[in-house]
């Protein structure tokens, strides 16, 4: 008898896929052609309907032209919530413009602090 619950981590990978998908401005349509994959399977993908293979997985990532490290870097929750995944839960679900912007203003303050020490 097959499970009809899907696990979360099925669900988190298809919504991480998606995301990473429209970050890069792809329609499923794309992705699926770039993955050799069926749209119809990238969209059940996404919604956590469908368990991926290895084999699957790594043919995604190739249509993302991403690394299998990159796709799950924000997949599973931190335990020890420190200053770099507070950051991390901040800026995850934000626009690439505006994670940019964030790493700008970071750079910043750094360098400026570093200017202050050296004086």
């Amino acid at each position: 008898m097959p499970d009809e619950s899907k696990s979360e981590l099925v669900q988190r990978i298809g919504e991480r896929i998606r995301r990473v998908r429209k970050e890069i401005n792809l329609s499923q349509e794309q992705l699926a052609e770039r993955s050799g994959l069926h749209t119809n399977y990238v969209g059940q993908v996404e919604r956590g309907e469908k368990n991926l293979t290895l084999e699957t997985l790594e043919k995604v990532v190739g249509g993302l032209d991403i690394s299998l490290e990159e796709l799950f870097r924000y997949i599973g929750p931190m335990k020890q919530k420190d200053a770099i995944s507070q950051i991390v839960d901040l800026l995850i679900e934000r626009p690439s413009v505006d994670q940019e912007m964030a790493l700008s203003v970071l750079k910043s303050v750094l360098d400026w602090e570093e200017k202050k020490h050296d004086l």
